[in-house]
């Protein structure tokens, strides 16, 4: 009977305030969509680090008049380097084919470079190419070598326009998610000030506190479910035209999103807007209503 009481009375507030009710609903699904968003986009940064990382190489150049005997030398140093975990040699031939291959679309291109204008190299796999910084100080003014060239410092920046990317999305999350709880706090105080007379009643024949809460913090909770359910259908709606829309020239950089991680994330979302829509209407019914 009680249960059935708060049940019938958690859908009456939702219901008596229904335009408020509305907007706290909109508000928190924006929130937990930008949350959720924020949350992929983390996610996917750190598999595209994983993912290009591993197969990033450091290339060292050799300067035109290298002799043999460097070139072994360095050859000898570079295998036996704990930093290093492969080392592959490219000729100058070998340089050219890797040329004549990356630009087969600009025929006047490759017919104006010759085989012997283009430098040998040693192509390195490091055991951690964030290291590449050692790799370049210890080897920057090894004889023979003319420029040393890692792939990572590009890729530096790309992951530093999307590490700006995901903490834009992230503040703009929690200033939603502020203006949520806003009207959550305020959504509540209406319905407990207009209850006012009945929340007495109740006190004056025995209810306990969490009977006279309860009510007032399941609208709470059930507009934040509400909420990220909605958010749900916004990341939904989002992979569907995004994929096959603009942001689908995005997929070659980018791992794809698959509908498994957006799934995987609603049980984040409902879980944020339901416990921080509760801890605010129990928060408010506690410090300003003096329930």
């Amino acid at each position: 009977m009680r249960m059935k009481y708060v049940l019938s009375e958690v859908l009456v507030g939702l219901w008596r305030n229904v335009t408020m009710t509305i907007a706290m609903i909109i508000t928190m699904a924006v929130s937990l969509f930008m949350l959720g968003g924020a949350g992929l986009l983390y996610q996917k940064v750190g598999d595209m680090k994983d993912l290009y990382y591993e197969n990033v190489e450091v290339s060292i150049f050799l300067a035109t008049d290298v002799s043999e005997q460097q070139r072994n030398d360095l050859d000898a140093k570079l295998k036996s380097d704990p930093l290093v975990k492969e080392v592959l040699y490219v000729n100058k031939d070998e340089a050219y084919k890797r040329f004549q291959e990356m630009y087969q679309d600009a025929p006047d291109l490759v017919n104006a470079v010759k085989a012997d204008q283009l430098p040998e190299s040693f192509r390195l796999k490091l055991v951690n190419p964030e290291q590449y910084k050692n790799i370049y100080d210890q080897y920057k003014d090894a004889e023979g070598v003319d420029e040393i060239v890692d792939q990572s410092r590009l890729l530096d920046k790309v992951f530093g326009v999307l590490t700006g990317i995901q903490t834009f999305a992230l503040v703009i999350a929690v200033f939603m998610a502020a203006a949520a709880l806003l009207l959550v706090a305020n959504t509540i105080q209406v319905a407990a000030y207009s209850k006012r007379r009945e929340v007495a009643v109740m006190k004056l024949v025995g209810a306990s506190n969490w009977f006279i809460q309860a009510p007032f913090v399941l609208e709470a909770v059930v507009a934040g479910v509400i909420g990220s359910l909605l958010a749900l259908v916004f990341m939904a709606l989002g992979k569907y035209f995004g994929g096959s829309g603009s942001l689908s020239a995005l997929e070659g950089l980018i791992t794809p999103v698959s509908w498994g991680d957006i799934l995987l994330m609603f049980p984040i979302m409902a879980g944020v807007g339901a416990l921080f829509s509760a801890i605010t209407g129990w928060i408010t019914l506690r410090f300003y209503l003096r329930v």
